[in-house]
């Protein structure tokens, strides 16, 4: 991530370099929502052994789990979203602690492989989240910038409407 100060930017160098935070977002956004979906996946998993109830499958919560880390979160305005969204290096680094710990078969998993499944999906959603909380700290610092430039005269709203 650039750790320019925002105030030694050019204008277009503050847009393109928010425009940019802005679409990685997108990206991090979206696979701490799988992350999240998932793990709440071994979860339920786990409360259903918890429970003893053997007749009750997985794929039963599947529909609660993704209509609410998928399609839920607080409304955003719209922006154009790259249909490969999904086919990045942090969804690789998704898809590589699920395969090396068995979420395919999460059924079949012994408690323990379980347990060790959680504690990783924990761990990377946590990593991103951190990840993406730094992201909004900087997107803050340059549209602070953007605002106080506008503000004091030093940028047009004209140049937004010839952009």
């Amino acid at each position: 991530m650039n750790v320019a100060d925002p105030k030694t930017l050019s204008l277009d160098e503050l847009r393109a370099l928010r425009n940019e935070l802005q679409n990685e977002d997108d990206v991090v956004s979206y696979v701490r929502r799988v992350a999240q979906a998932r793990l709440d996946l071994v979860r339920a998993e786990q409360h259903r052994r918890d429970r003893g109830d053997a007749a009750e499958d997985l794929s039963s919560e599947l529909r609660v789990v993704l209509s609410t880390h998928l399609t839920g979160g607080p409304p955003r305005p719209p922006r154009p979203v790259d249909e490969n969204i999904g086919d990045n290096e942090l969804s690789d680094r998704l898809d590589a602690v699920c395969a090396e710990h068995g979420f395919s078969r999460l059924e079949e998993l012994l408690p323990s492989e379980m347990e060790q499944l959680e504690e990783q999906l924990t761990a990377f959603e946590r990593e991103v989240s951190d990840n993406r909380r730094e992201r909004f700290e900087r997107l803050d610092e340059l549209s602070a910038e953007l605002v106080r430039r506008y503000r004091d005269g030093e940028a047009s709203v004209d140049g937004l409407l010839g952009s």
